[in-house]
């Protein structure tokens, strides 16, 4: 609990079933979507190079985002490589070891992500870098080193290391002259395109090593560009969706668009009821509220690079001796599987972990 405690929230968020099966639903939909050769035929010229290529496995550890709604969950994000998984079973049961029901869940996902890359070659990893830029430094590091723990505990050997702690090429990947199977990636540079990433693409791309989350699951779900299709009915006709499916994802996707395919003078205007989102950062970083953008800086913004997400105001959940706080919730995800839940509570413009009194926070089901 020490470990986490500046992030996580003393608050208890309540969240309706109907809500979270909505919010599963869509987590299923979305997993299934991105397997459908149509869906990934349509979008394949918009993916970059490294992208194209398929593992043949899943990614671990998906967040999807949401806001609470009077009429129901709205999808903000999906994320690849979503961190607090482990402070959020802390946030709901303080004081308390992880239960060997989530260690075993969550070891088994990294099994099975080593049996598809290995075509049940191999049934689970031996050893697993988990990756970070300048990792030590992240807000998040100590759950890396939880998570190093858990796989110990499991019988794999793992370490968590920086980009250049890696001896990686087409060859493969080492620690120190140790092989290693799995890359646990929390590294942001999500399609491995920075100079100190060269080697583990190599490798990910000549298939001796698995990489999870890798380049394919980021760019068929988690780029922000796929956020402005799954609204779109001629992608629903193209991968056969049901009526059930299409209702779904209109009532849960917000209007989503590119900035350059829209008439800026008219979204100019309309800029309140908008959030301008850099498709090519993570963490909210970029991210603009229409009403507090000036003209200049709209002048500025890149069309091709820039997703225009219709505004969805957060709900707020009174956090005891901090009064109300801005509430979003994260589904985690193994391919169509919900893994749990949490609460990330904040003030300010954006998600943050570093408002006093918020942070992780548990999930009441009501």
């Amino acid at each position: 609990m020490t470990l986490f405690a500046e992030i996580l929230s003393p608050a208890t968020v309540t969240l309706p079933r109907p809500a979270l099966r909505q919010m599963a639903g869509l987590v299923r939909l979305l997993d299934h979507l991105s397997r459908q050769p149509a869906y990934r035929e349509a979008v394949a010229a918009e993916l970059p190079e490294v992208a194209r290529f398929d593992p043949g496995h899943a990614a671990v550890m998906m967040g999807y985002d949401f806001h609470l709604t009077p009429s129901g969950p709205r999808l903000i994000e999906v994320n690849t490589n979503a961190g607090g998984a482990l402070p959020a079973w802390l946030a709901g049961h303080p004081g308390t070891p992880w239960p060997d029901r989530l260690k075993r869940r969550l070891l088994a996902t990294f099994a099975a992500e080593m049996q598809a890359w290995s075509h049940g070659a191999v049934p689970k990893p031996r050893r697993i870098a988990i990756l970070d830029e300048n990792p030590a430094q992240q807000f998040l590091y100590p759950e890396m080193q939880a998570f190093a723990e858990l796989f110990r505990e499991g019988g794999v050997a793992a370490a968590v290391v920086a980009p250049e702690a890696l001896a990686a090429s087409a060859a493969g990947v080492s620690i120190a002259g140790a092989p290693v199977d799995l890359v646990y990636n929390r590294h942001c540079d999500f399609t491995l395109d920075t100079p100190e990433l060269a080697g583990l693409r190599a490798a990910y791309l000549a298939g001796t090593v698995c990489l999870t989350p890798n380049p394919c699951i980021y760019a068929l779900l988690a780029d922000k560009r796929r956020l402005a299709r799954w609204r779109d009915a001629q992608l629903h006709a193209m991968c056969g969706l049901t009526v059930a499916e299409r209702a779904l994802l209109l009532a849960v996707v917000p209007e989503c668009r590119l900035l350059g395919a829209v008439d800026r003078e008219q979204l100019w205007r309309e800029r309140d009821g908008w959030v301008f989102k850099p498709v090519d950062r993570y963490g909210s970083r970029g991210v603009l509220v229409g009403e507090k953008m000036t003209r200049g800086r709209f002048e500025q913004l890149e069309g091709a690079t820039t997703l225009v997400q219709r505004l969805v105001p957060p709900s707020t959940t009174e956090v005891p001796g901090y009064g109300p706080m801005k509430t979003d919730l994260r589904l985690y995800a193994y391919r169509d599987r919900v893994l749990g839940v949490t609460a990330r509570l904040y003030r300010g413009q954006v998600t943050n972990l570093r408002t006093e009194g918020g942070g992780f926070a548990a999930v009441r089901v009501i």
